[in-house]
């Protein structure tokens, strides 16, 4: 029983010694919360103001958060004397294990970010890159990107190789040149073809003149002479116009009996006087 009575006496004395310690802990973790807690808000109105994407506006103030309270506790704790050196050991084991089980997801993760902060595209934007990713975004989250593809099939693209790679953003313009190429007979007037082509397009609505549409020599062929055509069109009617533009050309053509020809191949036949005789 005077054990136990030592042992409480002791154990109160240092409660006591250590009550400021302790009481001015408390007060670090009152005062910080209350501190924390308006950086937050801060930080919450800085990207609304920003029109910072809302996944990752969320992602962002959660992290801060986190560590913000972390750092609190740490503070708060080696005020009232309690070691913290075995907690940041801790932590730095638990982050380098998880960081490593999950080494590609954490570069999707970092791909998404990146994605959701320089906004290389925005949702309902038409992108390709040249791993044959090509769609409209439908959602980007912090991992993956979400697209429509041509075909109506849903693509789920990771964040981390499209961040990585070129991105061509088809809905940052508001015209798109169309290329295509048409073959004529050799027998055939260049000139004449050209303005045939040129008169088509002049009177189709959906091309625009400005810039004027091009149509120039691209080779010459083993079959025919090869035209490139040129023209520019309005992003939205894009596909309907590159449709109606390869039916105009042909048509104007055919009216004007120029012809568009056949791969063809001339033979020649050599006769062999001995096996004749």
């Amino acid at each position: 029983m005077e054990k136990f009575t030592n042992g409480l006496e002791v154990m109160l004395t240092k409660l006591f010694g250590a009550l400021p310690e302790i009481i001015v802990g408390l007060l670090i973790l009152v005062i910080g919360s209350f501190i924390v807690k308006a950086v937050l808000r801060g930080l919450r109105n800085r990207f609304e103001k920003k029109n910072m994407e809302k996944s990752l506006r969320g992602f962002l103030l959660s992290i801060i958060q986190a560590i913000l309270y972390i750092l609190l506790l740490l503070t708060a704790a080696s005020t009232m004397g309690i070691q913290t050196s075995s907690f940041l050991a801790m932590f730095a084991s638990a982050g380098l294990a998880i960081g490593l089980a999950l080494q590609g997801s954490l570069s999707n993760f970092a791909g998404g970010v990146l994605i959701l902060l320089f906004k290389p595209f925005k949702v309902g934007e038409y992108i390709s890159n040249p791993s044959g990713t090509e769609g409209t975004v439908e959602k980007i989250d912090l991992l993956y990107t979400t697209l429509t593809g041509p075909t109506g099939l849903k693509i789920y693209s990771p964040n981390g190789p499209l961040a990585n790679s070129v991105i061509t953003n088809y809905s940052d313009i508001t015209s798109r040149r169309y290329d295509f190429v048409v073959g004529i007979s050799y027998d055939a007037n260049i000139k004449v073809a050209q303005n045939v082509i040129l008169e088509a397009l002049a009177k189709e609505s959906r091309v625009k003149q400005d810039p004027i549409p091009l149509v120039f020599v691209n080779s010459l062929a083993d079959s025919s002479v090869n035209l490139n055509v040129r023209v520019w069109m309005e992003r939205a009617n894009y596909w309907d116009t590159v449709f109606i533009v390869q039916q105009v050309v042909k048509d104007a053509l055919d009216s004007a009996n120029i012809e568009i020809p056949f791969p063809q191949r001339d033979v020649h036949i050599i006769e062999d006087k001995h096996i004749r005789d």
